[in-house]
């Protein structure tokens, strides 16, 4: 297996990502072929062996302010076309890049294309819970949905919580203000119905407290309201995180204290980092296409790099197409426009 990973992707691009490559390769042992200006990637790799890494020179970077559709259709020779192009000619099996998620997702769009059967692709990301983890898609892909897309979402966040995270029945809800099925926007009021009849485990409305539970597998919405949850969180515990070191620093008790809790913290840190996850993918695409956090550390491209590894041995792409096909035991539920 050959992963194609965008090496000029990404705030910290090359050095974190290229370091992310080395440490997939010497931890799992995959094949990656990075992607970008091979004199700064050779610069960064050093002497490291290059028996199971491969370089693929490009000129061309799309920057995370430029237009992504244009960008893509200009700029053919940049890092994120030419990592997507090996993936569509069998070169690779999958593809991940922390660069601009609206380029990476053009890119995969445009080349890749989409599973036949799917309206839009959406961006599935893990976030962690009292229990684990629970999958929030869309996070970013649509903001505006129509029923059918959240149906459809649903459909490809249950497969992922059972193919990669190894849940065997996904329990899935719908994000909504409130519990009642008479709650809610016109979206989710329209997109109840036809998740109740999906066949997945529908378990009914969440409401934004509920996310962290730990109760709910996977979590549907569109990406307007999904990016903002992502970001929150995000928000909310490197604010944790600064918080406790404030409190450690406030006196010499705390310092001393801070030595027998430092396990526990130590755990809670990685529970709530989200480098331990790595990437998120975009579902819906016929190919493995894995985004990556701008801001990605060495860490975290190791972990998307794991990611999109898992996707391609489970065969996450041929499972949506069958269930997408199927209709995923609807009864009769169309994935058209009239839905």
């Amino acid at each position: 297996m050959k992963i194609a990973v965008d090496a000029m992707g990404g705030d910290f691009a090359p050095r974190e990502i290229v370091q992310g490559a080395v440490q997939a390769v010497q931890e799992y042992g995959f094949q990656i072929i990075l992607v970008g200006d091979t004199e700064k990637i050779t610069a960064e790799l050093g002497s490291f062996p290059r028996d199971k890494i491969e370089l693929v020179h490009t000129k061309e970077v799309i920057a995370m302010d430029e237009h992504p559709a244009s960008s893509v259709r200009k700029k053919k020779g940049s890092s994120i076309v030419q990592a997507n192009l090996l993936v569509k000619e069998g070169s690779a099996q999958a593809v991940v890049s922390a660069g601009s998620t609206g380029a990476a997702m053009a890119a995969s769009l445009l080349y890749l294309g989409r599973i036949k059967g799917i309206d839009r692709p959406a961006i599935a990301s893990v976030l962690p819970t009292m229990k684990g983890g629970t999958v929030l898609l869309d996070v970013g892909a649509n903001v505006d949905c129509k029923p059918q897309y959240l149906l459809q979402f649903a459909i490809m966040g249950n497969l992922y919580a059972s193919k990669i995270l190894g849940i065997i029945k996904p329990r899935v809800g719908l994000l909504n203000i409130g519990e009642e099925e008479t709650k809610g926007n016109e979206l989710t009021l329209a997109a109840f119905p036809l998740l109740r009849q999906s066949g997945i485990d529908f378990i009914g409305n969440v409401e934004g407290r509920e996310v962290f539970s730990g109760d709910i597998d996977v979590i549907v919405c569109d990406g307007f309201v999904g990016n903002i949850v992502l970001k929150t969180s995000e928000g909310l515990a490197m604010a944790l995180k600064s918080m406790i070191k404030q409190e450690i620093s406030c006196s010499i008790t705390a310092k001393l204290g801070i030595l027998l809790t430092l396990p526990s913290l130590k755990r809670f840190r990685q529970r709530i980092d989200y480098t331990e996850y790595g990437g998120a993918p975009l579902l819906g695409i016929n190919g493995i296409s894995v985004i990556s956090h701008g801001s990605s550390t060495a860490k975290a491209i190791k972990n998307a790099i794991r990611v999109a590894a898992d996707a391609v041995e489970n065969g996450l792409v041929s499972s949506i197409r069958a269930d997408i096909e199927k209709g995923q035991d609807t009864k009769g539920v169309e994935y058209s426009e009239e839905v």
